[in-house]
């Protein structure tokens, strides 16, 4: 089958082609539980980029050697292809979409219900993903999609809108009408997670990008405010908020500078949310003490999440815009998104 396919990493991400097309073997049914889903389009992500600039090296692949060759690509849908003798309600044709962690059901996590924090391979992670025709998974990781619904309208759900929905689900939890929410970055992430808090709560939501693509964006998707990271949004914020700052901010980038400008808006009692990751976070215990801020890391949501999100994609209420590509344009659209050159998502169409 075609693939696309990580060879080495790239830590100055100065070469002009990250990934190579090569015809690998299909994947094969192992397990009676095993699923191989028909790549119907597949997301790319900037943790990809982390990976290819070796990010992720350091924890999983120390010495270069453990993950390499890989099929990138853990956003994914498409169509059943072959089920295992164990698998029931499944068939042929039938449209889904793949939660991005293979667990196996048994561990403490997974017996709780979080999916992403049991063990067992991630796809387009640490093992071969959707940049292909095919991928092996799970009958566990299965979502089937509603009649509305077709798999390039939701595969960059998978993680993405998942990750997004999960981090405005926790955010929305404490959230009341008058209160302030900031979002920054409105790009893959961000234009997802603002969709959501339309639909979830009703505090008033101010949208933080550098881009007018992301500022127009964000306008679209629903935002009360919108303020260019120009150096001063942190002073902008402010004066939104009444010299306070807001209840929560969610911070989609994580780098460049946004882990201080996040902290710097987040109110007294209020609670950043860190999504995206690349800079270290920095506050001495006396402010946290003295502000009683809170700071929470958020990773991709669980299986049930996931349908929880397909729900309201299902109603219109969270729409993905897109930008598609072949599955052979796989390093264009990576060096796209890398330049900043993507509305909000791309994804590879086989």
């Amino acid at each position: 089958m075609r693939a696309q396919v990580l060879k080495s990493y790239d830590e100055s991400m100065s070469s002009n082609q990250w990934i190579t097309a090569e015809n690998i073997a299909e994947p094969k049914l192992d397990k009676s539980t095993d699923v191989i889903v028909r790549i119907g389009a597949a997301g790319v992500c900037r943790t990809d980029l982390h990976i290819i600039e070796g990010v992720w090296k350091r924890f999983m692949d120390p010495d270069g050697t453990r993950l390499l060759p890989m099929v990138l690509g853990h956003e994914n849908a498409g169509w059943i292809e072959e089920v295992g003798s164990d698998v029931q309600g499944l068939k042929k044709g039938d449209p889904v979409i793949v939660h991005p962690k293979i667990s196996d059901g048994l561990c403490l996590a997974c017996r709780r219900g979080e999916d992403m924090h049991g063990e067992g391979p991630f796809p387009g992670v640490d093992c071969n993903g959707g940049y292909a025709e095919l991928l092996k998974t799970t009958v566990r990781n299965i979502v089937k999609l509603p009649r509305t619904l077709e798999p390039r309208d939701v595969a960059a759900h998978a993680d993405a809108g998942l990750t997004a929905y999960r981090v405005v689900k926790k955010a929305t939890r404490t959230l009341l009408p008058g209160q302030f929410c900031v979002v920054i970055g409105v790009g893959g992430l961000g234009h997802i997670g603002l969709q959501c808090l339309k639909s979830m709560c009703a505090s008033e939501i101010i949208a933080i990008d550098r881009s007018k693509v992301g500022l127009d964006l964000a306008t679209e998707c629903g935002a009360d405010h919108v303020v260019k990271a120009d150096g001063t949004e942190v002073a902008q914020v402010l004066e939104l908020t009444d010299g306070k700052g807001a209840e929560a901010v969610i911070d989609f980038v994580g780098e460049r500078g946004t882990t201080v400008t996040g902290l710097n808006m987040t109110r007294a009692h209020g609670t950043y949310f860190v999504v995206g990751y690349g800079d270290d976070i920095n506050i001495s215990s006396a402010e946290l003490v003295l502000t009683e801020r809170s700071i929470v890391g958020n990773l991709v949501g669980t299986w049930a999440e996931l349908t929880e999100l397909m729900s309201l994609a299902d109603k219109g209420r969270v729409k993905l815009i897109t930008k598609e590509y072949a599955l052979n344009d796989a390093n264009q659209a990576l060096r796209d998104l890398y330049a900043g050159n993507v509305k909000g998502r791309a994804i590879l169409v086989p």
